[in-house]
C-alpha cells in the first residue's frame, strides 16, 4: 500500500500521550468503534457515499472484491478497479456522521491501537465524496456534475475544534455580509477542497457548495413549517466569491473538508445534480446519472 507521508513537528509529549479508552474506543477484535474496521485494512483511496445501497452499485464495477462488511449505517467494501485498491464506505446523512467517519479513518492510519498513541510518521488519505445535490441556479443542468471547490457550512461542527488553520475567513465574512446572516444561527465556516484532487477533475464545473444541517427549512424547503430565513435561495444565487457562484446544497462537505484537511488528508466532493431549486425540476434519469458519476470517479482514481 502506497501513501503520501507527512512529517509533523509534534512535541514529544503529544506523541507519547496515551489516548484514553473512552476517547478512542477499540473493540475486542481491535477494530475502531463505529466503522468496525481494523488497521491496515483500508486503502489510500477512499470513496464516501451517503446511501449504503450505493456501496453495492460501486462494488459491481470493481474487478475484484477483497472485503465486505456492514455495521450500523456504515457499509464498507474494499476492492480493486484497474489494479487500484479502493475502499468504499457509506456514511449516512449529515456532518455528524462525517465527524465519525473522518476521525475514525484517520485513527486507523495515524494512531497505534496497541499503545493508543499518535504515530510519529503520519499518512495521508485521498477521500472522495460522491453525492447528490440540488442546484441553486436555473442554468445548472439536471444530471450534470459539479465540484465543490469551496464549502460553506451552515452546521457548527468546525467550531468545536481548536485548530482553524484551514478555514477561509474572507469567504465567510463576505457571505455573512451579503446575506445579512442571522447571528443566532452561528457563524458559517468556509473551507477549500484539496488542490491535488481538484486537479484530477479540471474539466468539471466548480463552485461553492452550501452544507446544510437539515434537508427542509435549512435548504429553504417548506412543507407544513415555514423557514425562518426569507428568500434564502435568492440570497445564495446572487452571491459570488473569486468568480465562483454558489452552485448547490448538500449535507456533508463542509465537515469533510474541515476535518480531512485539518488532519492533512486530501478531500473533494463531486455531486450529481438531481434537482434544480430554481426551475423546480427533478431528474428522470437518477440511476443512470449516478452510474455515470461513479464511472467518472473510478476512472480518475485509477489513472
Amino acid at each position: 500500500m502506497t501513501y503520501n507521508i507527512y512529517f509533523y513537528k509534534t512535541k514529544l509529549h503529544n506523541l507519547m500521550y496515551k489516548i484514553s479508552d473512552t476517547e478512542l474506543i477499540i473493540t475486542e477484535e481491535k477494530k475502531i468503534y463505529h466503522l468496525d474496521l481494523a488497521q491496515n485494512q483500508i486503502s489510500n483511496d477512499i470513496i464516501l457515499v451517503g446511501d449504503p445501497s450505493r456501496v453495492d452499485i460501486i462494488k459491481k464495477k470493481f474487478d475484484k472484491i477483497s472485503y465486505q462488511h456492514s455495521h450500523r449505517e456504515f457499509k464498507t467494501c474494499i476492492g480493486e478497479y484497474k489494479d487500484k485498491k479502493i475502499t468504499v464506505i457509506s456514511t449516512g446523512i449529515g456532518t455528524d456522521n462525517i465527524d465519525i467517519v473522518v476521525n475514525e479513518l484517520d485513527a486507523l492510519v495515524n494512531i497505534d491501537f496497541d499503545t493508543k498513541t499518535i504515530k510519529k510518521i503520519k499518512k495521508s488519505l485521498n477521500i472522495y465524496r460522491v453525492g447528490t445535490s440540488g442546484a441553486i441556479h436555473k442554468s445548472t443542468l439536471l444530471d450534470s456534475f459539479v465540484i465543490s471547490k469551496y464549502a460553506i457550512g451552515f452546521d457548527n461542527l468546525a467550531h468545536f475544534y481548536k485548530n482553524k488553520r484551514v478555514l477561509n475567513n474572507n469567504l465567510s465574512k463576505s457571505f455573512i455580509k451579503h446575506t445579512n446572516w442571522p447571528i443566532k444561527f452561528g457563524r458559517p465556516y468556509s473551507v477549500h477542497a484539496s488542490v491535488e484532487l481538484l486537479n484530477k477533475f479540471s474539466n468539471i464545473t466548480t463552485g461553492i457548495t452550501i452544507t446544510s444541517p437539515g434537508f427542509y427549512a435549512p435548504q429553504a424547503r417548506e412543507l407544513r413549517l415555514k423557514p425562518s430565513i426569507k428568500n434564502l435561495n435568492n440570497k445564495l444565487s446572487t452571491f459570488k466569491y473569486s468568480n465562483h457562484k454558489i452552485l448547490n446544497f448538500e449535507m456533508e462537505t463542509s465537515a469533510l473538508y474541515f476535518l480531512g484537511r485539518t488532519l492533512n488528508h486530501n478531500t473533494i466532493t463531486i455531486c450529481a445534480i438531481l434537482g434544480n431549486r430554481s426551475s423546480n425540476t427533478y431528474s428522470e434519469n437518477y440511476s443512470q446519472t449516478m452510474s455515470n458519476l461513479i464511472d467518472l470517479v473510478l476512472e480518475k482514481i485509477s489513472n
